[in-house]
């Protein structure tokens, strides 16, 4: 009953509070799913071209380009139309800056994120993106049979969601029954506070990075605490690649299934799993295009770069976006009877633990965060040689100076100790063999043995 009056009730009422059209979008998107494949296409092209319109006439990057290509978006007739514009970047978007502005948007919030690159990015986005991107999570969520309400606990480590824990926020999410902890702090006393805080407060589902949940799942397993009788319905997971044996650890462990989610905060809410293990595309709101090295379009079955065109971005466009991930599109029809396109084969998202001087493990993503504070740090990688070792490779331009430096050996150093910090100015980052770039390197790895 608490569940349904969230859900119907004091959730629609704090999306309305907040400008946001999510409750409006979320009853659009259940009934679309089951649209076929030919009329979610046609509602596809029908947006697209819309978009494109409306980007053409209010974004001066996009009036410039469209002019440039003699490109009319209400020419379009195919999906396939969309190639005859360019890739779009990282490195295009932080040198468009404000010209990537719509000249109708206002209340945009400002992002930054590292992605998987290692190159910092600032990027605005509007209410509607903000709209779309919770209804189409909320619909994931449903597929579960779990809803905005039910408990949920969040093992989350973006400074975003942890440094508004102001006093109304406090309240919201004790109304929406949602519980987060830190996923910066992995010692052994904070799995141990973990483990004690899941069963008391017994969740319906949890919600985080797949090496956190799984570096709980084994605190618990290696000291017998069974979490197999708490009701937790399923573990969402999202942000790093999900490893067969992490999900095989969660899944034991909490006594629940683990269900994948993909997508970023610069590319949006782009895939999730269902109950039947389909790899669901937001495509109401999103087309996903599979690209080789030289940007042209590969067919379904063939891996690439994941291209993204997020047709709910017109306030800061994101179109064919290059997110740096590989995968490709499915060839198979998921028996759920759901027809939104599948992703399978995603690669390439992994997010390494680094261990501090005094051997606790430690999520990576606090160390990058200081790093993308930095705008005159255009690309990095952080390896770490040894407990007392670490280097820093950093690409920089000409506004990088001494206070820069202390700003990352101090902080640096409050998270990992007494330790031997080399910082390394290079003109360039050499990429894996895979042609993915690997940002943070660990050689000592994690130890799953705790006494």
């Amino acid at each position: 009953m608490y569940t349904k009056v969230v859900s119907s009730l004091l959730f629609p009422l704090h999306e309305q509070l907040k400008g946001h059209a999510s409750v409006a979008k979320m009853h659009q998107l259940e009934l679309s799913q089951w649209h076929t494949p030919e009329q979610l296409a046609q509602n596809q092209l029908l947006q697209l071209r819309q978009f494109l319109q409306n980007i053409q006439q209010h974004v001066p990057y996009y009036q410039n380009l469209f002019a440039d290509l003699a490109f009319s978006p209400s020419q379009l007739t195919d999906l396939s139309g969309l190639q005859a514009l360019p890739l779009l970047d990282k490195a295009c978007i932080r040198q468009a800056g404000d010209s990537l502005k719509s000249n109708l948007a206002k209340d945009l919030t400002l992002f930054n994120t590292g992605g998987s690159s290692g190159q910092p990015l600032q990027f605005f986005v509007g209410k509607e993106r903000k709209s779309h991107d919770i209804a189409a999570k909320w619909r994931a969520t449903k597929w579960w049979d779990v809803d905005i309400g039910d408990k949920e606990l969040v093992v989350w480590g973006s400074p975003i969601e942890l440094s508004k824990q102001d006093k109304v926020k406090r309240w919201r999410d004790r109304l929406l029954r949602s519980q987060l902890l830190p996923a910066f702090a992995m010692a052994e006393a904070d799995l141990a506070r973990y483990v004690a805080t899941i069963k008391q407060f017994r969740p319906a589902m949890l919600f985080g990075y797949p090496s956190s949940l799984s570096l709980i799942a084994q605190y618990a397993k290696k000291h017998n605490c069974d979490l197999t009788q708490l009701g937790i319905k399923v573990a969402f997971v999202t942000s790093e690649r999900l490893f067969e044996n992490q999900k095989s650890l969660i899944e034991e462990v909490f006594s629940c299934p683990v269900a994948n989610g993909y997508g970023g905060r610069d590319a949006g809410f782009i895939a999730h799993a269902c109950p039947h293990g389909g790899m669901h595309i937001s495509a109401e709101d999103i087309i996903v295009e599979i690209v080789d090295p030289h940007g042209k379009v590969l067919p379904a079955g063939e891996i690439g770069e994941v291209v993204v065109t997020h047709l709910a971005t017109q306030d800061f466009p994101f179109v064919r976006y290059r997110t740096g991930d590989l995968a490709c599109l499915s060839t198979e029809v998921c028996p759920c009877g759901r027809h939104l396109p599948m992703l399978e084969s995603i690669e390439g998202r992994t997010t390494d633990f680094v261990i501090t001087a005094d051997g606790t493990a430690m999520h990576a993503l606090s160390l990058i965060y200081v790093l993308r504070e930095l705008p005159s740090v255009t690309e990095f990688k952080i390896i770490q040689e040894s407990r007392l070792h670490t280097r820093v490779l950093l690409v920089t331009d000409d506004t990088y100076s001494e206070a820069c430096q202390s700003f990352i050996r101090n902080n640096f150093r409050k998270r990992l100790g007494d330790i031997q910090l080399d910082i390394e100015r290079v003109d360039q980052i050499a990429r894996e063999q895979s042609g993915k770039f690997k940002y943070v390197e660990s050689k000592v790895g994690v130890s799953w043995d705790y006494a």
